[in-house]
């Protein structure tokens, strides 16, 4: 058993209604050895094994939506997105053919993640199974949650990222077998790059797949306006209908960015009962537009937020939520804090099937992040002000999950580390 004091803001458990958070300012939190909170409630002057104060414990974040490769292209961005795949991407990832760089990014990778608060993350991987495999495997030895798969390229792809849609199914059932369920906290994905790179019979193939093993399929929506229109050239119809006519639209499916549908879309969208992952700082960052805010809240669409490294500028989700924020006042609606936490945490989880985890809540997995806001915050309020919008908001000081702490700051500068990957993990 492990037992804290420390101040608590967390979502409500079903969602942001008319009492979204619970916000303890002096609490005493229980962990049980295997790793579930069993007590989150007001300080009664019982002992603890550590006095957090002032520290704020938040449920850990869920990025819905992180590239692997791009990890060491941060901030290459420039231009829009057909011309920087060509430029900065598709090159990078064409290094993933090689192990020992692979395993070498999967740990900064990993390292990233922990630091930044995220405890879930739906991870698209090269088209290369072994680095599949290597960040599978160093996302298990830093004790993350995952969802992760190889994308599918099997058009119109670089010579050295282009492989058949077979090959690709094949490393996806080699992968399940290897990882899926692995700890409960691995699953493996169908990830087909997106349309551009993909053939009809290729995206039958990722669509059948998904459905057959009951595996989650992600992958990119109507992020940019000549992508769309190379689609419908390529494909003669709109870029939603690629999608459904190939049986990857249905619940268990998750769409990054979503700029450019019509109200029809929609709504076809959810009824179908898919995710929308939503990337506001990358959309930004590569001028593609502010995603329909309103059009998705109106609907009911479940929402998981996207750093979307490395078109995305950070690794921390707070900062992006920051830019849904924004993204939202661009696109005539606006949004609560407090519904931007709820997007960043249990919402995100619920979205991918995880409903032991994104709150701070009895019963629930103890995925934790502890973050430092100044002494004075003494409400909701201001928690979320300094998380959310504060800029330059110090790391995180420590992140958990199911009780096991992943990242610790003020140990790892102990031992000499600025960046968060200086040391091994």
């Amino acid at each position: 058993m492990q037992s804290f004091r420390a101040r608590v803001l967390t979502p409500d458990l079903d969602g942001p209604g008319s009492h979204p958070l619970r916000w303890i300012p002096d609490a005493h939190v229980v962990i049980d050895d295997a790793g579930r909170l069993v007590e989150v409630a007001p300080y009664t002057g019982q002992p603890v094994d550590e006095d957090l104060r002032p520290g704020v414990l938040l449920p850990g974040f869920v990025d819905g939506h992180v590239h692997y490769p791009q990890t060491r292209i941060v901030g290459s961005a420039s231009g829009p997105l057909l011309e920087w795949l060509q430029r900065s991407t598709f090159p990078e990832e064409s290094r993933f053919s090689d192990d020992t760089h692979a395993r070498e990014v999967a740990r900064i990778f990993c390292a990233a993640l922990a630091s930044a608060g995220t405890t879930l993350a739906f991870v698209y991987a090269s088209r290369h199974e072994t680095a599949a495999d290597a960040v599978l495997d160093a996302l298990d030895q830093a004790g993350l949650r995952a969802l992760v798969g190889p994308v599918w390229m099997d058009a119109r792809s670089p010579d050295a990222l282009t492989i058949s849609a077979e090959r690709s199914e094949e490393a996806v059932r080699r992968l399940a077998d290897r990882w899926h369920g692995h700890d409960d906290r691995l699953q493996v994905a169908v990830i087909p790059r997106f349309a551009v790179t993909s053939s009809e019979a290729g995206l039958r193939r990722a669509g059948d797949l998904s459905r057959e093993l009951g595996l989650w399929a992600t992958t990119h929506l109507a992020e940019n306006t000549a992508e769309c229109d190379t689609v419908a050239e390529l494909f003669g119809r709109r870029y939603l209908q690629v999608y459904e006519d190939a049986g990857l639209v249905h619940d268990r499916s998750v769409f990054a960015h979503c700029i450019h549908l019509t109200d029809a879309e929609w709504d076809r969208f959810a009824a179908a009962g898919a995710v929308v992952a939503h990337c506001p700082d990358s959309n930004a960052f590569l001028g593609s537009g502010n995603m329909p805010t309103g059009a998705v809240v109106s609907r009911d669409i479940p929402v998981i937020i996207g750093t979307d490294v490395a078109a995305g500028r950070s690794f921390r989700v707070p900062r992006i939520l920051s830019s849904a924020y924004d993204n939202a006042l661009a696109a005539g609606h606006e949004l609560t804090p407090a519904t931007l936490l709820w997007w960043g945490t249990r919402s995100g989880a619920l979205a991918l099937g995880h409903d032991h985890i994104g709150a701070v809540a009895p019963g629930l997995d103890a995925d934790l992040v502890l973050v430092d806001v100044p002494p004075w915050v003494d409400d909701a309020d201001g928690v979320l002000a300094w998380t959310l919008f504060y800029a330059d908001a110090p790391l995180p000081r420590r992140t958990w999950v199911r009780g096991r702490v992943i990242w610790d700051r003020d140990a790892h500068a102990a031992r000499g580390g600025v960046f968060p990957w200086d040391l091994p993990g």
